[in-house]
């Protein structure tokens, strides 16, 4: 069995254990609470749930290519941060409180060239200067978590953006109308759909082509890739700087989901950069099996909301804590994931 034959194998059985997961959740709850389970599991829970998603899965997928080819992008949370923060300043410069959808769309594409430059930075902290990746990745999270809101504090007066808009689900005239599959396929989010095209063709370079070849290489036996005639480094620089933009992506498309910027706490990014980690972990490094796992965590988090239109009586603030209760129980059952041999080691190329 070939190596990309077995990854989709595994990327289909982390999809089932996704799935499995959400049932027994869904399960629980009719048990707990004595309500059927069609109030639960419903379209609207669905398409709630894969906005929640989009953002997670398109860090989770940079995450995973840079640790792949042996560099830890801890900064993922940072990274979504500052495209969060990007985005709804551009959204706000081009369209005052009344921005069009073509203003959605510029303000995303300006944060992923802000994200570009600045992992471009980021990477050659790393790769050229040896620094120490945890500590590199973790300023950068600081860096957002006080940047956001004093950017936000000179924009706006105050940490968070006004009412901005939010990007326009698309609806296929006639399709949209089948029951339950129409909705959640015919009417919805743009991004999640760029999010889905995302994550099967990051699977396919990874697992299909030359390059992703050389990324695993890079990480789990660069001295082999190294006599081969490849640069290591150049290797690792384009997936460093590609994660970085992932992550900055998925800041702005929460942003474009949610309409407006919240820089109190940890802002609105909330910790999806760390379940994003987490997701590519549980997913062993499978961009399907990451995409599954931030479906999970996504359903977890969308569950308040679910509890709400439901009308089922659960404190807020616990169910404000299930996604992070899903990672320590993903964490604690998934054991078997298999990190690149060379993560976290710089490498000098061999003359």
């Amino acid at each position: 069995m070939s190596l990309a034959e077995l990854s989709a194998r595994r990327g289909v059985r982390l999809g089932g254990l996704a799935l499995v997961a959400v049932l027994a959740v869904g399960t629980t709850l009719v048990a707990a609470f004595d309500v059927p389970l069609e109030r639960i599991v419903t379209v609207g829970f669905v398409n709630r749930a894969l906005l929640a998603a989009s953002p997670i899965a398109l860090a989770a997928i940079g995450g995973l290519y840079a640790e792949k080819s042996g560099v830890f992008n801890i900064g993922l949370e940072g990274f979504m941060i500052f495209g969060a923060v990007t985005a709804a300043a551009a959204l706000y410069g081009l369209g005052g409180t009344d921005p069009t959808q073509w203003h959605v769309w510029a303000a995303v594409v300006t944060a992923v060239a802000f994200s570009v430059l600045l992992t471009a930075g980021y990477a050659v902290l790393l790769i050229r200067y040896k620094a120490d990746q945890i500590v590199a990745g973790l300023a950068v999270w600081f860096m957002g978590l006080g940047f956001a809101p004093f950017a936000a504090s000179l924009i706006w007066g105050t940490v968070r953006s006004p009412g901005l808009t939010r990007v326009t689900q698309y609806s296929l005239p006639y399709l949209g109308e089948v029951p339950v599959v129409g909705p959640i396929l015919f009417q919805q989010s743009p991004f999640v759909v760029i999010t889905a095209v995302v994550v099967v063709a990051a699977w396919v370079v990874l697992y299909r082509t030359r390059y992703g070849y050389w990324i695993q290489a890079a990480g789990d036996n660069p001295e082999a890739l190294d006599t081969a005639g490849v640069n290591v480094n150049r290797v690792r620089y384009a997936t460093v700087i590609f994660s970085g933009v992932m992550a900055g992506l998925g800041g702005a498309v929460l942003l474009a989901h949610a309409g407006n910027f919240i820089g109190t706490g940890d802002t609105m990014v909330d910790g999806r950069g760390w379940i994003a980690i987490v997701a590519y972990l549980f997913g062993n490094y499978n961009p399907l099996g990451a995409a599954a796992a931030a479906l999970l965590f996504g359903g977890l988090d969308m569950l308040q909301v679910q509890f709400q239109t439901a009308d089922i009586a659960v404190s807020g603030r616990l169910m404000g804590l299930a996604p992070y209760i899903g990672v320590i129980v993903v964490l604690t059952v998934w054991g078997k994931t298999r990190m690149p041999a060379s993560v976290g080691e710089p490498y000098e190329t061999e003359e």
